[in-house]
């Protein structure tokens, strides 16, 4: 099932980009938790734990536990993280609250299995990847951590669909009304060698008669 991160983080008192620039100045970043019908709660976060989720990978169907106070943790997913322009420092983070039993709308990665038995690709075939993410609605506490796809019977010409998911966690993608690809094996290319142009032997100025000798000189005409 989904991973799920604790992060200590610190409530903030006031709302609005006065504020918002002040907790920065403290060398903070601002956030909000929202939703399941609560009142937004302002925290402030060490842009370093962010920093060290965005290169995690994967932190839009991570589960995060927020510490706001001792004791008291809040159930949230990332939603989304704004960056400074020039810096790329994170100015600012929103987290939405997760009710207990809720569905909730993710985008869990796609992972592959047996590459090196798949009997496609023994044979020079290409995987080639139309989806690395699956966007889906599933239940809160069964998020997973990835979708995996079996690839020890894929062949040539396959493609590997939404079915093609070993365990689907209940979860329901939001594309809706066809069995969606996911990835496929393509066939390898083949690359058609140039043809070779041999050139023609040059003419022998030396050869005496026939083709290509070479015409003597016209004598010049003589003065009247």
């Amino acid at each position: 099932m989904v991973q799920t991160i604790r992060i200590e983080a610190v409530a903030r008192g006031r709302a609005g980009k006065g504020a918002a620039r002040a907790t920065r100045r403290e060398g903070l970043v601002p956030g909000v938790i929202y939703g399941a019908k609560q009142e937004a709660t302002l925290i402030a976060l060490d842009p370093r734990v962010v920093m060290k989720e965005m290169h995690r990978g994967g932190w839009q169907s991570h589960v995060f536990e927020v510490a706001v106070a001792e004791g008291d943790t809040v159930t949230t997913l990332m939603r989304d993280v704004q960056f400074d322009p020039v810096s790329d420092a994170p100015i600012h983070v929103d987290f939405q609250r997760l009710a207990p039993g809720a569905r909730i709308r993710v985008k869990v990665p796609v992972t592959f299995v047996n590459e090196e038995t798949s009997a496609g690709l023994k044979a020079g075939g290409v995987l080639n990847v139309v989806r690395r993410e699956l966007e889906v609605t599933v239940a809160v506490d069964a998020v997973p951590e990835a979708f995996v796809i079996d690839l020890a019977e894929a062949k040539i010409g396959d493609s590997l669909r939404w079915s093609a998911v070993k365990d689907q966690a209940g979860a329901k993608p939001v594309i809706q009304g066809r069995d969606f690809v996911v990835a496929t094996i393509a066939a390898p290319t083949v690359e058609e060698e140039a043809p070779v142009v041999v050139a023609a032997p040059a003419a022998d100025a030396k050869g005496k008669g026939g083709k290509g000798a070479a015409k003597p000189a016209a004598a010049p005409a003589k003065k009247k």
